[in-house]
């Protein structure tokens, strides 16, 4: 069981670190901790999701709780339903774009929060391992079905406002963007991509992140466009990634700065970047009328800054776009819908509407193994004494004309180096420069 509870969800090998019986302690410790009522539990397509649902509705159940039973969604579906249902709870059973022997559960409270490591993941986890459950309960709870799909679709699809035909590539990596991508379904043509759900992923890794899992999307794209743009979600679909009419991979921050300016052109409002992205992102927002607040890596810390200030929007570089309309959490259909309804409207191409926001050189990520991260702060601190130092999640450190972020690994000894600058040569020489120090 060690390893299996993580900082924003439990993963584990199904049969191995992560069984049937884990699962139903998992389930009645999600009771217990949250002493909750109605749980809702979706799951995605791997071959053992459905098992691994008995035994944590069962979990459910014995503490008296009700279950209901959502099906086969996206993991955006599940959040949907949390709080459309009005639940006390949610699990959704995936482990995202780990590979097919892997399985796990993302947690949520009502209205969809989410349960991280030191929001209730690690009191889940003491309850589990310490053998410290209450008692079944004399009622047992009740297990009913719910199809939450047509109401999803028809909440996302209220935002298309398309106003040309579009030809979009597709690649669904044989997960659950099959199903979420049923709020996509007539509102352009579309070329399909691995679109028959299997668990196995026998194409490749469900990651649009790893760039070489969009080089089949590419390739379609090169030979049998044009297209308008192509997209390819990840394992859960809670994430989605975009590459141009002509292949080029179209960085997630400043998609993040695309959508953004199409909401304020209708309303002011506060949207939230995470604190690797290009400063072209507060810049755009700036621009455009909105407020630009940067944000913390991590999902559940991403969604609380959302919700206290009641923000329009959130995107994170590694493809999560959330949504205050999907309470606050991701929808990977509707940031797909929002490209849509900007490149139907414009007499460019997505690549010209990119082409204003590649303002700088980002390094991209860097890790580094490091045996103490604070003397690491600590160099870099002594190096730059005139910058501008903000410590929201690791150090970053920022002059006029460039900036770096590094940060501590949540799982492994390393720090992770991100850094931009005007051009692509002062960019290497300032990356090479930190990763010294970095190193040393």
């Amino acid at each position: 069981m060690a390893g299996i509870f993580k900082a924003y969800d439990i993963r584990g090998i199904f049969g191995d670190t992560l069984t049937p019986d884990i699962a139903t302690d998992i389930g009645r410790a999600f009771v217990d901790f949250l002493g909750c009522r109605k749980v809702v539990i979706g799951r995605d397509m791997r071959s053992h999701s459905p098992a691994m649902f008995e035994a944590l509705a069962r979990g459910v159940t014995m503490q008296g709780a009700d279950v209901i039973d959502v099906g086969i969604c996206s993991t955006p579906m599940c959040y949907y339903a949390n709080g459309s249902l009005g639940a006390d709870g949610s699990i959704m059973i995936t482990a995202s774009h780990n590979p097919g022997e892997w399985n796990g559960m993302k947690m949520c409270r009502e209205q969809a929060i989410p349960i991280s490591g030191p929001t209730g993941i690690e009191a889940i986890e003491q309850l589990v391992n310490g053998r410290q459950l209450k008692p079944a309960a004399a009622r047992v709870g009740t297990v009913s079905h719910h199809d939450i799909v047509p109401a999803y679709v028809q909440h996302i699809r209220g935002f298309a406002e398309i106003k040309r035909p579009l030809r979009i590539a597709v690649d669904y990596a044989n997960a659950m963007g099959i199903v979420e991508a049923q709020a996509l379904e007539g509102l352009y043509a579309s070329r399909a991509l691995f679109d028959t759900l299997d668990g196995t992923f026998p194409n490749h890794e469900a990651n649009p992140l790893d760039h070489e899992t969009l080089e089949p999307l590419q390739h379609l794209i090169s030979h049998e466009g044009p297209f308008d743009f192509g997209i390819a979600f990840d394992g859960d679909a809670d994430r989605v990634g975009f590459v141009d009419e002509r292949g080029d991979i179209v960085p997630m921050d400043l998609i993040t700065a695309l959508i953004a300016q199409t909401m304020l052109k209708k309303q002011a409002g506060r949207i939230f970047y995470d604190l690797r992205s290009s400063k072209a992102v507060p810049e755009a927002i700036t621009e455009s009328g909105g407020t630009p607040m940067m944000s913390r890596v991590g999902h559940a810390f991403i969604k609380r800054q959302m919700r206290d200030a009641d923000a329009l929007f959130a995107g994170e570089l590694s493809g999560h776009y959330y949504f205050r309309e999907n309470y606050f959490t991701e929808s990977s259909a509707l940031a797909v819908i929002y490209v849509a309804n900007l490149v139907s409207a414009a007499q460019l191409p997505l690549s010209a509407l990119i082409a204003p926001l590649r303002r700088y050189s980002p390094s991209g990520e860097i890790n580094s193994k490091v045996g103490d991260v604070d003397a690491v702060f600590a160099r870099l601190r002594a190096a730059y004494p005139d910058a501008r130092f903000t410590e929201l999640d690791g150090l970053t450190v920022e002059y006029d004309h460039w900036w770096f972020n590094v940060r501590a690994s949540n799982t492994e000894p390393l720090v992770r180096l991100n850094l931009e600058a005007p051009t692509a040569d002062a960019m290497a020489k300032r990356r090479d420069e930190v990763l010294a120090l970095i190193r040393a």
